[in-house]
């Protein structure tokens, strides 16, 4: 056998594996559209919001804040696509337990920490990366960190009054 026959063979065998392989990955992405979880795209009622120290406070948070820490998420088109759809409710379900101002009580909720809070935002750890790589309205400045964070204190000390 020729070395021209050899890499004729060579070049078939690699494109009938390349062609399975891409089969294999369409057949397994379709068939994972089919485990429900991810789907639950719910935005229960707001039962009571914090009351703002200012207009600003609140417009800073509904821009970072809440897709995850509220019950008025808006929902994109690729939240409805798994896998993504489960990474997006991962992170709702438990941004709205961690912290949910649209279940505002008495200042911050039951075990939930003013101080933590403020860490992470002024730490860069909130709006997470994954978040602000697709929602770039959602990334704050360094000075808006700050305006947030001095404002959710104020809310949380203004709403235990």
């Amino acid at each position: 056998m020729s070395l021209k026959q050899r890499i004729s063979i060579m070049q078939k065998s690699t494109t009938k594996t390349a062609g399975f392989a891409a089969f294999a990955v369409i057949v397994i992405l379709a068939g994972i559209q089919l485990v429900p979880y991810g789907r639950k795209q719910s935005n229960p009622p707001i039962i009571r919001e914090p009351a703002w120290n200012s207009p600003e406070t609140r417009a800073l948070a509904k821009r970072a804040c809440f897709d995850c820490h509220s019950n008025e998420t808006v929902w994109p088109w690729y939240s409805r696509v798994a896998p993504v759809s489960w990474l997006i409710q991962w992170d709702i379900t438990n941004g709205r337990n961690e912290l949910n101002f649209s279940e505002w009580q008495n200042g911050v909720q039951e075990g939930e920490n003013p101080k933590k809070i403020n860490e992470e935002l002024l730490e860069g750890e909130m709006p997470p990366l994954q978040y602000t790589l697709m929602h770039a309205e959602s990334r704050l400045t360094k000075q808006e960190r700050q305006q947030l964070a001095d404002g959710l204190t104020a809310t949380a000390t203004h709403t235990n009054r």
